[in-house]
């Protein structure tokens, strides 16, 4: 199981939002703020939690499906600390956990990354925030106080990260009253332990109001009218006859393995050959080398990460990747979800995986051997 667990909270009613539905589960853009949330997380190496309303499980799993995220959804309770607590007890085993709301759905990806490393590094609660901009006064039954110094506040922003064994605790210690608590680390600051702070960013606004939904849209609209996507092809083909294991869309599976200077993994191979096509960035062979010593018996893994540098020097990022198999065995359909999750971890995009045959024509309906054909869409990015 991974170390980190991100538990994405889902459960709210959205009534200011007067979308008619939960929060999570209104579009902006074409798509639901939940999916929009999730798709920010499928290049992160951690283990997902959706915590949604009771009853809309399956919708919530369908979503993360569409965002390309493999994610365990449970029901949430009438209270955000309820949500959370069910979010945690989720999360099985991991060391670290990051407890972030859905409904602050345009949040960079590299916000999660400085949290992380702020956790890596040996902190037990990390919370991104904001500089206060306005002008505060406090206010009362009789109109409005004295202006507070607002170069002492801090707005708060999610994901918020802990060690977990002291949310836990927090957790545990707070009881009942933890519904009375406005986020996770005041709960960890009631402890008397220290909560960090980390740069946060202007784009995890909470979509809460119809004015933030405009806003978001407003953006999401702006993003995908100036992306720029280009898409690509793939092929490669390897014969049977390998002395390690065979190795097909980062698994393994039973039978002979696929000859080759490394593990002959046809479907990673591929993928790298489209994703370097749709940039313009040549092929596998320009990238790596085919007889590199350092390579010998390499997963295909190695070579997708390559690439993937590759294209993220060069402003280039991958939206999807389809691949279809092309062999009589292994059949693809027995673990083709299993495939499609280490694929879209590996790639950090949705990958759809398929099979077929060649009825029997060729190398490859003889059964000498399997072939990948790969495409995928990549977009600049800024």
């Amino acid at each position: 199981m991974n170390d980190t667990a991100i538990i994405v909270v889902a459960a709210g009613s959205g009534t200011r939002l007067g979308r008619g539905v939960p929060k999570a589960f209104a579009e902006l853009a074409g798509a639901t703020i939940l999916e929009h949330a999730l798709r920010g997380l499928v290049a992160l190496d951690a283990s997902v939690v959706v915590v949604v309303p009771a009853g809309l499980e399956a919708d919530a799993s369908a979503i993360a499906e569409r965002a390309g995220v493999v994610a365990s959804v449970v029901a949430g309770g009438a209270e955000r600390a309820d949500s959370v607590a069910a979010g945690l007890a989720a999360a099985g085993d991991a060391r670290w956990v990051l407890v972030h709301d859905a409904a602050r759905a345009l949040t960079p990806a590299d916000q999660f990354e400085r949290v992380l490393a702020a956790l890596h590094e040996g902190a037990g609660a990390v919370v991104p925030v904001l500089p206060v901009v306005d002008t505060i006064r406090q206010a009362d039954d009789a109109g409005l106080g004295a202006i507070v110094d607002r170069s002492a506040l801090r707005a708060m922003q999610t994901p918020q990260g802990f060690d977990a064994a002291l949310l836990r605790r927090a957790y545990e210690a707070a009881g009942d009253a933890r519904g009375r608590s406005t986020d996770d680390a005041q709960l960890v600051q009631a402890l008397g332990e220290p909560v960090l702070p980390v740069a946060g960013d202007e784009l995890a606004f909470k979509v809460t109001t119809a004015a933030d939904a405009e806003r978001a849209t407003s953006l999401l609209e702006e993003e995908a009218a100036v992306a720029e996507t280009r898409t690509g092809i793939g092929v490669d083909v390897h014969a049977f006859g390998g002395d390690g294991p065979l190795r097909l869309a980062g698994l393994e599976w039973d039978g002979q393995g696929l000859a080759g200077h490394s593990d002959g993994d046809v479907v990673c191979h591929a993928i790298v050959d489209a994703l370097l096509s749709a940039a313009g960035m040549g092929d596998i062979g320009g990238l790596v080398g085919v007889d590199d010593p350092q390579h010998a018996g390499a997963h295909g893994e190695v070579f997708v990460r390559a690439a993937l540098e590759r294209l993220a020097g060069a402003g280039w990022a991958p939206v999807n990747v389809a691949v279809q198999v092309l062999g009589n065995r292994p059949r693809i359909g027995e673990r083709r979800d299993e495939a499609q999750a280490v694929l879209a971890a590996m790639v950090g995009a949705p990958v759809s995986l398929s099979g077929t045959t060649t009825d029997g024509l060729g190398a490859v309906g003889r059964g000498e051997g399997v072939q990948a054909i790969a495409t995928a869409l990549v977009r600049r990015v800024r």
